[in-house]
């Protein structure tokens, strides 16, 4: 009876640890984790599934693009429910996606992006480099600071 009452106790304890965010995943879990949430986010941007994004981001997340311009959480969000673009493509370019662990708590995604639609000035067609900075929250890891270049030139 003892040791019954002994590995419930366990149970508990680490059941307690995993949820107080103590114990985390491996380095290489927390990085693929980021690196497939990341890919979702773009999906969601390109779908303007706004319920998806608001999931991902974080409620403080601002995006400085490179001509200096500052997006918050909300701007992003606004946009996709009314639409303001169409996307054919938002997606990461194969092979460029690399995500760094900084500590427990922070991931930086940076990949190319290319972009190809059609917006409030017509239609474009764009490929940038994009730094995402992702921290884990009690709910899991959230998207909280972008960072975009300007379009790069086309390849020569």
């Amino acid at each position: 009876m003892s040791m019954i009452f002994v590995a419930r106790g366990m149970a508990v304890a680490l059941g307690a640890l995993f949820m107080s965010g103590i114990a985390h995943a491996t380095p290489e879990q927390d990085r693929a984790a980021v690196a497939a949430l990341d890919t979702e986010y773009q999906a969601a941007v390109e779908r303007n599934d706004a319920e998806a994004m608001a999931r991902i981001l974080h409620p403080e997340m601002i995006l400085v693009v490179g001509r200096g311009q500052v997006f918050t959480r909300e701007d992003l969000l606004r946009s996709a429910r009314e639409e303001e673009f169409f996307y054919e493509h938002q997606v990461e370019e194969e092979g460029t996606q690399t995500v760094r662990l900084y500590g427990d708590d922070t991931a930086i995604v940076t990949a190319l992006l290319w972009l190809k639609g059609t917006g409030p000035q017509g239609p474009f067609d764009r490929r940038l480099w994009f730094s995402d900075t992702y921290v884990r929250t009690p709910e899991g890891w959230r998207y909280a600071f972008g960072q975009a270049s300007i379009n790069l030139p086309p390849p020569s």
